[in-house]
């Protein structure tokens, strides 16, 4: 008798057709996300008419959407046609600490269209997010204001969830002046400050990112320790920080356009500067780890990579730095250390 004849074992075609059809639970969450759905569940279940009312769906067909969810334990049907939270569904709600609705509306949307072009994606090398948009990712959002707000919240509480991971892995009290390159709102730099009373922050990125960020410090209690600055970071960064940090920055850019940020980075940076580089390091082999997946998302949405140890040591050897050690957090993230040469 094989393995898969055994009693209760799941046959490999049945595991299989559940990868095959993964994207069904994307789309589902998505449309709980998108609709607000633990937002009117959050005090107490809800009647699918209910629900059905308040966000302009078809009460059947929303039904059909919940009961599939709550199957996996996204929301729970407490009494036939009556839904109520569950903890992963709780992630789902708007304007919460540990929110995920941002990921899974920028997950479902232009992100999972470009993903039907990952076949011509590598046959030919043309990144599929331009074939199925005309233009990159990034120009895309820069047109598209309610996009790029979606991936800055999105990109903002996948920070924060890690954030304090990367404070506790790496000593940060011997910087008194902390540079945060591209950093969206700030999570990473207002915990990192939050840290370490003494020391004072920068927040660099595109110049409304910046702007918008101005708030979020204020209301982390690091305002008053932390200037906001507007610029490109493919022509210059603010200088004399003691400490450069580039968090989910350097997998958005293929090589040549990741070395000319390093480059702006030590030319900006000190002598005695240390520059950290916070993002899925890669290993060898074919250890499962997200970051590979992650790395194909990269590819489908703009050319770009995560990479392994030995790829950032290349980067760094190209502008000016040299790798001193990749410390791992407990958020599956790694800090990647560098010094200027």
């Amino acid at each position: 008798m094989t393995e898969n004849n055994r009693a209760g074992a799941v046959p490999l075609s049945s595991i299989l057709l559940q990868m095959i059809t993964g994207y069904w639970v994307t789309q589902s969450l998505y449309v709980a996300a998108k609709l607000g759905i633990a937002d009117l569940v959050a005090d107490a279940p809800k009647s699918i008419e209910e629900l059905a009312a308040k966000t302009g769906a078809k009460a059947p067909l929303l039904k059909r959407v919940l009961r599939t969810i709550a199957s996996i334990g996204v929301f729970t049907e407490t009494q036939p046609g009556i839904f109520g939270i569950t903890p992963l569904a709780a992630l789902l709600r708007s304007g919460t600490p540990d929110s995920m609705r941002p990921q899974a509306i920028m997950h479902g949307e232009e992100q999972y269209r470009a993903w039907a072009d990952v076949l011509h994606n590598v046959q030919t090398g043309e990144t599929a997010f331009e074939k199925e948009f005309g233009t990159s990712y990034f120009g895309y959002l820069a047109k598209h204001p309610e996009a790029d707000r979606v991936f800055n919240e999105a990109q903002a509480g996948y920070t924060k969830q890690v954030a304090h991971a990367v404070v506790d892995a790496y000593d940060f009290s011997p910087f008194k002046t902390v540079i945060d390159i591209g950093a969206g709102y700030g999570p990473l730099l207002s915990a990192i400050l939050r840290s370490q009373p003494e020391a004072r922050g920068i927040l660099f990125d595109q110049p409304h990112v910046a702007e918008a960020a101005g708030k979020r410090l204020a209301e982390a209690g690091v305002g008053d320790r932390c200037g906001t600055v507007g610029g490109d970071f493919f022509v210059e960064v603010p200088a004399d920080g003691d400490v450069y940090i580039l968090s989910l920055l350097l997998h958005d850019w293929d090589d040549e356009r990741s070395i000319e940020i390093l480059r702006n980075c030590r030319r900006a940076m000190p002598a005695h500067g240390k520059l950290l580089i916070v993002e899925l390091v890669l290993p060898e082999g074919e250890e499962p780890f997200f970051g590979k997946w992650l790395d194909l998302h990269m590819l489908v949405l703009l050319g770009a990579q995560e990479r392994t140890a030995d790829e950032f040591k290349t980067l760094f050897a190209a502008s000016g730095f040299a790798l001193e050690r990749v410390l791992p957090t407990a958020s599956g993230l790694s800090i990647v250390e560098a010094r200027p040469i």
